[in-house]
């Protein structure tokens, strides 16, 4: 693929990831009439927010000259950026080697076949999430053709969410004169945590940015892992090198329960088809407004859409606990302001 090639595939994608709306959600708690705001990712071309990064990795990586035309992309993921570097990877023509704890849903294993992806399958005992990494490492150490997109440590996964998500959010709010107070978002790789963080903090220093993590499994409050959880996509099994502990606010807990209660209430009430880390992430954007005040401007991210875990408990009665607040909202509507293109 010449340059001129890559460059038009490259251009064609572009309109097909990111600038998504940035949804308004109103809604009640006890008593009051609140809002949040929530970047709407599952409208990407893929259905996840990991899109962005993906799209921003490949292209950095052929401006650099580090993956050429034909080399396998070879990636360890628990899922959604599996299926973001099978869809862009096939569509500028690459092999995509997809290596990935055999315990994720179904239906994200069936996504990243469907692409033309190969998935290879990390047992527990092969080392999950970990054991996919070392593999993947493997298997580029052994040719000389294999692309290693490295979500956990490349730079360029924050960089795309500097670039693209963050002036988005910072645009979409101001063209409706409203200006953020905190952003919170789970964290899988913490590219986007940590790069919509460094945007917006160039726009005003005192914004709070709040990493999320399920309370079943605190491995970024702990330093290791601990326990095991039900949402799919963030905490997985080591702090990851992106996230810098040092430059964000203090690390938000979410139960899993209580999250999927929400992504469940946000499907039924709203119609909005989401994830459970959407759901996680609406609740702990809600216990940022309540230490900041109801009025607090708190944005966070919906970053994938419910059709990755139909056999998931996402699909099943959800008992309610008493420490739960998803009981005590009620989804009263949404809007969404504009995509504004002119940081395109």
């Amino acid at each position: 693929m010449t340059d001129i090639a890559s460059s038009a595939r490259f251009a064609g994608l572009a309109p097909m990831v990111g600038n998504t709306p940035l949804l308004k959600i109103a809604f009640e708690f006890r008593g009051r009439q609140r809002f949040l705001y929530a970047k709407s990712e599952q409208l990407s071309l893929t259905g996840s927010i990991k899109d962005r990064m993906a799209l921003h990795i490949l292209r950095e990586a052929y401006r650099d000259g580090r993956i050429h035309p034909g080399d396998t992309i070879a990636e360890a993921t628990s899922g959604n950026t599996g299926i973001s570097f099978a869809a862009i990877g096939r569509a500028l023509g690459h092999p995509v080697r997809i290596f990935m704890p055999d315990w994720m849903s179904s239906e994200r294993q069936g996504l990243i076949r469907s692409y033309g992806a190969e998935i290879v399958l990390v047992s527990a005992e092969q080392g999950g999430f970990l054991g996919s990494i070392r593999l993947s490492e493997e298997f580029a150490a052994s040719r000389t053709d294999v692309f290693l997109p490295c979500q956990f440590s490349n730079a360029a996964n924050a960089e795309a969410h500097e670039t693209t998500t963050g002036p988005e959010i910072w645009a979409q709010l101001e063209s409706a004169g409203i200006y953020p107070d905190a952003f919170v978002a789970g964290v899988g790789t913490g590219g986007t945590v940590m790069g919509v963080g460094r945007c917006l903090r160039a726009h005003n220093p005192a914004i709070r940015i709040h990493p999320v993590e399920p309370a079943e499994s605190p491995t970024i409050s702990t330093g290791h892992k601990v326990g095991k959880h039900r949402i799919q996509g963030i905490s997985d099994e080591f702090i990851p090198a992106i996230l810098d502990l040092s430059l964000v606010d203090p690390v938000i807990a979410v139960s899993d329960g209580d999250s999927i209660l929400m992504a469940q209430k946000l499907a039924s009430s709203l119609g909005l088809a989401v994830g459970i880390s959407s759901g996680c992430n609406f609740l702990a954007a809600l216990q940022v407004q309540e230490e900041l005040g109801p009025e607090a401007v708190v944005v966070t991210v919906f970053a994938d859409d419910n059709k990755k875990y139909l056999s998931t408990d996402l699909m099943h009665v959800e008992p309610v606990r008493s420490m739960y607040l998803t009981p005590e909202i009620t989804l009263t509507g949404m809007s969404a302001l504009p995509r504004v293109c002119s940081f395109c």
